[in-house]
Formats: structure tokens, C-alpha cells, sequence
């Protein structure tokens, strides 16, 4: 018998153990010293929320699962049929394939063949390492098709700082621009946060603030920017830290979602934002197969704060 999410991959250092699984190369668990660090699943469990899922070949969402590249139209199958949106990449349910395993470290692999929609095939890998500095995660794609692919990437961990809700919980968003969005959750236009209830720059309380939101204009230190949740009460904190190939975070409190709103936030890094495939956005060409630009590499990672 298989479980629900396959395979289960742990690894360990420093205080930190993490465990990914087969079914979408996903980030189940993550702690430091017995400390969660991250909102995740039951081993037996569906990943419900697309809580530490991998959002390949594009993050978000494509309006109707319609776009053009080059001089042709695709259509990719409707993934979110209440809002009639193509969602979050062709990978998060597929059976990844593991190419190392050590005890602190694990890297998956997977061949997204070309198909209705995405007419190119890609080697898609990623590594997750754990050191003193907690994990950092590297997401890979190579293309293999003889013309220029479109892609993004982005991923979906859901962070914690305790048991919830969020809202006395403080935190740090380093974002001067907020993607306005429709019903459709697709962007219509931006907005600059300073004055806004949308304005975390300085550390403060959540609150009530709702959260479904695209974020851009990142303030960095060192090509890094970096995400911190605090709980006052407890003093336990945790950051996330993305590199400048991502120039995006998506931010969600799960309010539409009575079972588990508000007892986590998911900070989602992303190399595009909504709609990329359509807009343009941040979207990423790679080059045809043996040609320069034909890879591509993007890092994020997680630690105790």
C-alpha cells in the first residue's frame, strides 16, 4: 500500500529535520529542535491547500488557462474550475523521482513531458538541504525541446510560529507594491503599501489583515530578502528568505477556508506573479535545448528565528 503522498524523504542537521515526500517533490515537515516551522500534513494525508507543494512550470494563476508564445495559442486544462484559472504549475500531484538522499540533504528530479498546453519538455529538479542555516531549496528546470519554453516557478510553504490564529502574531513583509486582484484572484494593477493596511515594512501585528495577495518591490540585504514572523508571546520566530531570481511573494491567510483560516501563513516565493503566461511579467524564456539560457536556477529557504 502507498500512502497518500508516496514516499517520505527525511533529513537532518544542526536541530533541523525536514521531511519531503514523493507525490510533488512536496515539503511536508520542517522543525528545528521539535519545533514546527511549517503548517504541513499527515503522512496519510492529501497536501490540502498546496501546503508545501512546488508550483512548476508557473506559480499562480493563468486567466482561463489561455496564453500565446511565439506565433501560437495553448490551452492548458482548467485546474481551478470555480474561477475558470489554470493553477499553480503541472507538477504538485506527479510522482518525483529521487536522485541523491544524505542525511542532510535530498534532490528529486522530474521529466515534464511536452503535452497539450505546454507543447515542451523539461527536466525539472530540486535539492533540499539543511545545515546551520536551516534549509535551503534550489528549483531547477532544463529545457530539453528544440524551441524557446516559457516558465516560472515559484512555491507554496505555509509558515508558523505556534498554533494560531496569526492575528497576535508580528511580522516583517520587505514589499513597497501590492498586486491589486479581481474575484478572479488575476492581477488588475498595483499599489504602493506605505499608508495602507498592507504596509509591514516595520514589524508590527498582523491583526485582522486579511491576506491573498501578490507582493513585489522587495527591499534586499545581500541579493536576499527576507520574511519574519514573530509571536510576542512566546518569543519562537521564523524567516524566509528568497534570492533575486525571485522578485515575488504571493501572501495567504487562508480565510476562505473555515477548517484551518488564519492558523497559518503561507508565503509563497515566486520568479513571476499571476498571470505571467499572459502578461509577460517576470516571465522567464529558456532558451532551445544545448543553447545558452536553456537552464535555470532559483533558491529559497526556511529558518529558525
Amino acid at each position: 500500500m502507498v500512502g497518500a503522498s508516496g514516499e517520505q524523504f527525511e533529513i537532518s542537521a544542526a536541530g533541523y529535520r525536514a521531511v519531503v515526500t514523493e507525490g510533488g517533490g512536496t515539503l511536508r515537515l520542517l522543525e528545528h529542535a521539535g519545533r514546527p516551522l511549517i503548517d504541513g500534513f499527515a503522512a496519510d494525508e492529501v497536501p490540502y491547500g498546496g501546503r508545501g507543494q512546488l508550483l512548476m512550470p508557473w506559480p499562480n494563476r493563468i486567466r482561463d488557462g489561455a496564453y500565446s508564445f511565439g506565433d501560437r495559442d495553448h490551452q492548458l486544462s482548467i485546474s481551478e474550475p470555480a474561477r475558470k484559472n489554470a493553477s499553480h504549475g503541472l507538477v504538485r500531484w506527479v510522482a518525483w523521482t529521487v536522485e541523491e538522499h544524505t542525511e542532510n540533504s535530498v534532490s528529486l528530479m522530474y521529466r515534464l513531458m511536452a503535452q497539450s498546453g505546454y507543447p515542451w519538455t523539461l527536466d525539472l529538479h530540486v535539492l533540499y538541504d539543511l545545515s546551520a542555516d536551516g534549509l535551503t531549496v534550489t528549483q531547477t528546470a532544463t529545457n530539453l525541446a528544440p524551441a524557446a519554453a516559457p516558465y516560472a516557478s515559484g512555491a507554496h510553504p505555509y509558515l508558523t510560529v505556534g498554533s494560531g490564529p496569526v492575528d497576535s502574531w508580528e511580522m516583517v513583509l520587505p514589499a513597497r507594491t501590492r498586486l491589486l486582484s479581481d474575484d478572479r484572484l488575476l492581477p488588475t494593477g498595483v499599489e504602493a503599501v506605505a499608508g495602507t493596511p498592507y504596509d509591514f515594512t516595520r514589524p508590527r501585528r498582523i491583526g485582522r489583515t486579511v491576506f491573498d495577495h501578490g507582493f513585489t518591490d522587495l527591499a534586499r540585504h545581500h541579493d536576499r530578502a527576507t520574511v519574519a514572523l514573530h509571536d510576542p508571546a512566546t518569543g519562537r520566530g521564523v524567516a524566509l528568505w528568497v534570492d533575486a531570481r525571485h522578485r515575488w511573494l504571493q501572501l495567504y491567510t487562508g480565510d476562505d477556508q473555515p477548517a484551518w483560516a488564519r492558523r497559518s501563513i503561507a508565503v509563497e516565493p515566486m520568479t513571476a506573479p499571476a498571470d505571467a503566461f499572459r502578461s509577460g511579467t517576470g516571465l522567464l524564456t529558456l532558451a532551445p535545448a544545448g543553447r545558452p539560457g536553456d537552464e535555470v536556477s532559483a533558491s529559497w529557504g526556511i529558518r529558525a528565528l
